[in-house]
């Protein structure tokens, strides 16, 4: 089993008390999907406030907006086992699901993209807008992809993962800045900068930026494999 599946089942089995509880009142798997759209809209626009009225270097609104996206990823595992022990499995939640993620992944990264060109980090922001990309790829991939009959849920950047390194990285950039300020690493005599705190949020970003693309090339050279051999078998018939 792999490392990614371990953390996912230990994570399961803490919150499946809570989602059997809401499976008691009667709470719907999309409802709690749409409830992780919420927070996930809530982050961007503590990122957008922070953007237009925090100073530079003052990253308590990163760090709020973080915590806020890794809570709703919480949403996001929540709903799939509301539906699967509450036996509320339907075709079109899952595509309400696939549909709302996709919503919330564009909304966050605009946030993020925002706060960063406002906050005067334009070149790191670059870095937040080909994580869109990446992550936009990954699905879209998958989604043609079983669309033409062909399993594709492999790669290392998938959206738990995306989630957790964005989300992790706000955090504890908001975490550092609280008890260290606007503290800086600096070296040689002209006082170069080697260290800022704005780069426990934007390492994330940069690691999302790159895996996630790959994962969609991946992805995409998986599915060229296996759709040449099924050429193949079709013209030996």
């Amino acid at each position: 089993m792999k490392s990614r599946d371990i953390a996912q089942q230990i994570i399961y089995k803490i919150i499946d008390p809570l989602v059997r509880g809401m499976i008691k009142i009667g709470i719907t798997p999309n409802f709690i999907t749409a409830s992780g759209l919420v927070l996930n809209i809530l982050a961007c626009c503590i990122l957008i406030f922070g953007a237009t009225h925090g100073d530079r270097g003052n990253f308590s609104y990163v760090g709020w907006g973080g915590f806020i996206i890794l809570f709703a990823g919480l949403f996001d595992m929540m709903d799939g086992q509301v539906a699967r022990i509450g036996k509320m499995s339907s075709r079109y939640g899952a595509l309400f699901d696939s549909v709302l993620d996709r919503y919330s992944e564009l909304i966050v990264l605009f946030g993020i993209c925002y706060y960063l060109i406002l906050q005067g980090y334009f070149f790191s922001s670059l870095f937040a807008f080909i994580a869109l990309i990446g992550s936009m790829m990954v699905s879209y991939v998958r989604a043609r992809a079983e669309g033409l009959g062909i399993e594709c849920k492999g790669g290392f950047m998938q959206r738990p993962e995306r989630v957790v390194s964005i989300g992790l990285g706000a955090m504890l950039c908001g975490i550092f800045y609280h008890f260290m300020g606007d503290y800086k690493v600096y070296i040689g005599a002209f006082k170069f900068p080697v260290f800022e705190p704005v780069l426990i949020f934007v390492i994330p970003l940069v690691i999302v930026a790159v895996f996630a693309n790959i994962t969609a090339v991946g992805r995409l050279m998986h599915c060229k494999r296996v759709l040449q051999e099924m050429d193949k078998k079709d013209h030996e018939k």
